[in-house]
């Protein structure tokens, strides 16, 4: 195992660039990840990575060597989860990405039963609202909101989450309700969402001629999500929001819904995973798991009578 180790070390050093951030991804030390690189590179009888005080860029062979040690990798992945496929009790360490408000209230929740059900699959969560790539991060499940870019992924599609725009009644009696789209613009303050390369700047408000793209703008933005919702809380602006992270607090009277009329086009809300010949049964499992509570919480939310 200990030239797999290697191999394993090497791809996450040459994909992150960084001994340190690979060190920390494998949760090593540097000084293990270094000697790992030290070892292959003795074993290969090649210099995989020029390193300096600063810098760690690979070399010729380090970049012939990355697409081999990926294959190389793959086959064993494939092979062992073929293997786990027909045993009683899958095993092994998942690496699951997802949005703040998702993981929070939809995913992590419901880590615990998993466990229970699946004691030998380890669980790898993060959590974060930017943009994530799926091989670079060395995830293997990645849930996200929205439409991804990366086609070369598999998606499989969970739900349309519902999504409302709201705000709390001390700030519709300090700034009054918008009536119409024209006001929403032009008169209020809307909190919104912002990272680099978030795909999405414009909210998208149904209408009687179909789906318009409204660009609004407020005093405030921010990259994750729970802190709009709790600026809303405090009465600076209007959030749009998918429901599920904002359904008790409408619930509780801390938030109301604006524009009903003009509702937010609902969200996809789906999971990537690699494309390989044959999909991880710990994947699998996962998602299934998932996939199943998280559609259930969405149609309870449905079926919950209006605030």
């Amino acid at each position: 195992m200990a030239y797999l180790d290697n191999i394993r070390t090497f791809i996450r050093v040459y994909e992150l660039g960084n001994m340190s951030s690979a060190a920390r991804d494998m949760r090593i030390s540097a000084a293990v990840a270094s000697a790992r690189i030290s070892q292959l590179e003795e074993h290969l009888g090649v210099r995989l990575f020029q390193r300096t005080t600063r810098m760690l860029n690979p070399t010729e062979q380090g970049n012939i060597f990355y697409p081999g040690a990926r294959k190389i990798l793959e086959a064993v992945d494939e092979a062992e989860d073929e293997v786990n496929e027909v045993t009683l009790a899958p095993r092994g360490v998942l690496h699951v990405s997802a949005p703040l408000g998702l993981g929070r209230r939809l995913i992590a929740p419901e880590v615990a039963a998993f466990h229970t059900e699946y004691p030998l699959i380890k669980i790898r969560l993060r959590l974060s609202d930017r943009k994530i790539d799926l091989a670079t991060e060395g995830l293997d499940v990645a849930f996200f909101q929205g439409v991804p870019e990366d086609s070369s992924l598999r998606i499989r599609k969970i739900a349309d989450c519902e999504r409302v725009l709201c705000a709390s009644p001390a700030y519709i009696a300090q700034r009054g309700t918008p009536k119409t789209i024209a006001s929403l613009r032009a008169e209020h303050a809307c909190l919104n969402l912002r990272y680099p390369g978030a795909p999405e700047f414009q909210w998208p408000l149904q209408t009687k001629e179909g789906v318009k793209r409204i660009e609004v703008s407020g005093p405030f933005e921010c990259d994750d999500g729970d802190v709009l919702t709790n600026w809303a809380l405090q009465g600076l602006g209007i959030i749009m929001k998918p429901l599920f992270e904002v359904a008790d607090h409408i619930k509780d009277g801390r938030l109301v819904t604006v524009l009903p009329q003009h509702p937010p086009v609902p969200i996809q809300m789906a999971c990537l995973y690699s494309h390989r010949r044959k999909q991880d049964p710990k994947a699998r499992l996962f998602i299934d798991f998932m996939a199943t509570r998280i559609t259930k919480s969405i149609g309870d939310l449905r079926q919950a009578p209006s605030a």
